[in-house]
């Protein structure tokens, strides 16, 4: 077989592959938004055998034989930086990783996971952590056995972070963390010595319907395109693109907490935009998703927080939301609704936290995480333990499991080595929105007269068409001229806050 009949015919094996993924992730889906409690059982056999069978297509000696003649000839005479070179190692370094990995494992995961999120949404409605407990001993016994698969390794979280976070050490993660816990307790310390903003005009009454509708309309503004992706609700905020103009994002509403719906909503598009920016040749193919979690969540969290909270950015839509409700947002000024939406005060919730309080919640998980791993701590200990470095990092004290341990879907789902990703992205989108201005100029002057274009479109160029072509930190190079740091993260919060707090 010559090389592009080669290639042809991995591209066509690669395509099967990503449909079965697809549709198991249409029933999962469907699972956190329709589904009737009682299907959980069925839709966790479901799920688990498509799961299985793409995994079995994938890791089948046919897969490894076509890379191994697409290795042998044509990476010689493909530019390194081709879609085609790209294609085969992108692929050759998933098949490495697929092929450790038992078929009955990844079923049995599957069908773990499936059942575990079920039981996780009625802990969490119950505040009864030893109703899971059981469901996540298991998981934990199982994500250890996944790490072993890749020993031996520097650390047995290294796996598990490269699932989501390709070729970046547990030891990269906690020395960036470690920088950026004392930069940000620090920073915490000082804020909560100030006058407190308030932030009252958030939690008046606001209507579902008229919540729901103006999130669209501002997303929409913005560049998620309706026509290619749907908005629904959930119990946990997500993001699925099942094609490239197939991409869905869930919210969730509070009557008294108009914030939930206007960050959560920019934040799940962030992550939208990028599906669906990604170059259309890739759709069905390692290369076309997104370059790791981390970089995924710096375009979440810079569209939620430094686009979303900026104040040119409310210069420009306040007057919608006084519009929508202005009973409610009759006497507020543009600034006041700024600064409600930057309070900044310690708070149970992950995805409630502020920007300066966030990254403690992040590397709180991250702590724990390892310690479960390494058996240094039991899960029976775990609310004890998560209560505990809460006091430590943030000064409180959850009043009970659903606003403490129970709180995240992740854990259900066996997703050991998220957790770090949101702060990643924390400090990646700081860097990403330092490199716009030397090319477009000043970003505020765009957002305050609602011209979101020319951002969008710096992003789809240096970030969201290249999907999975260039490792993270690659691409994070290529695009801002640094890898990973912390420090222009750290920047623009004391910048932002010592602005507001004085």
């Amino acid at each position: 077989m010559n090389v592009q009949k080669t290639l042809d015919a991995l591209k066509a094996r690669l395509y099967e592959i990503h449909d079965l993924h697809v549709a198991a992730g249409v029933l999962q889906w469907d699972q956190e938004t329709d589904m009737p409690p009682k299907g959980a059982k069925a839709r966790a056999r479901q799920v688990a055998t498509l799961r299985r069978l793409a995994h079995e297509k994938f890791t089948s000696p046919e897969i490894g034989e076509m890379l191994q003649i697409l290795e042998d000839q044509g990476l010689p005479q493909w530019d390194p930086d081709s879609d085609e070179a790209r294609l085969v190692r992108v692929t050759r370094y998933d098949y490495d990783r697929a092929t450790k990995v038992p078929s009955d494992w990844v079923k049995a995961f599957a069908q773990l996971t499936s059942e575990a999120r079920v039981v996780w949404r009625e802990a969490r409605a119950r505040a009864d952590f030893a109703l899971f407990r059981p469901y996540l001993e298991r998981i934990v016994v199982m994500v250890r056995e996944y790490a072993h698969f890749f020993a031996p390794f520097d650390h047995i979280y290294d796996p598990l972070l490269d699932r989501f976070e390709r070729k970046m050490k547990t030891a990269q993660v906690q020395a960036l963390f470690e920088r950026v816990r004392e930069g940000q307790t620090r920073l915490l310390q000082h804020i909560l010595s100030r006058p407190q903003v308030d932030n009252a005009v958030l939690h008046r009454h606001y209507d579902r319907q008229k919540q729901r509708d103006l999130i669209e309309r501002m997303v929409a503004h913005i560049g998620f395109d309706l026509e290619r992706g749907r908005i629904d609700f959930s119990t946990h905020p997500f993001t699925t693109g099942f094609s490239i103009d197939d991409v869905r994002f869930t919210i969730r509403i509070k009557e008294n907490d108009l914030s939930e719906v206007l960050s959560g909503g920019l934040h799940e598009m962030g992550h939208a935009l990028y599906h669906q920016g990604i170059d259309p040749k890739y759709e069905g193919l390692p290369l076309g998703r997104g370059a790791s979690l981390g970089v995924h969540e710096s375009q979440s969290r810079l569209w939620e927080n430094l686009v979303g909270r900026s104040r040119a950015f409310w210069q420009f839509f306040f007057p919608w939301v006084q519009e929508t409700f202005p009973e409610n947002l009759r006497d507020v000024t543009p600034e006041a609704f700024y600064r409600a939406l930057n309070r900044v005060e310690p708070s149970f919730i992950r995805v409630e936290a502020d920007e300066v309080t966030y990254n403690l919640h992040i590397i709180l998980r991250f702590e724990l995480e390892i310690a479960l791993l390494t058996e240094d701590l039991k899960v029976a200990d775990l609310p004890e333990a998560w209560n505990a470095k809460m006091k430590a990092y943030l000064g409180v004290v959850p009043p009970d499991d659903a606003k403490g341990v129970l709180q995240d879907i992740h854990w259900s789902q066996g997703s050991f080595g998220y957790f770090p990703t949101y702060a990643l992205g924390n400090l990646l989108s700081a860097q990403i929105w330092n490199a716009m201005p030397q090319e477009l100029g000043d970003l505020n002057t765009f957002m305050s007269r609602g011209e979101f274009q020319p951002i969008l479109e710096w992003l789809r160029e240096r970030i969201y068409r290249h999907g999975n072509k260039f490792d993270p930190q690659e691409l994070i190079q290529r695009a801002t001229g640094q890898t990973i740091q912390a420090e222009p993260y750290l920047a623009y919060l004391e910048g932002k806050y010592g602005d507001i707090y004085g």
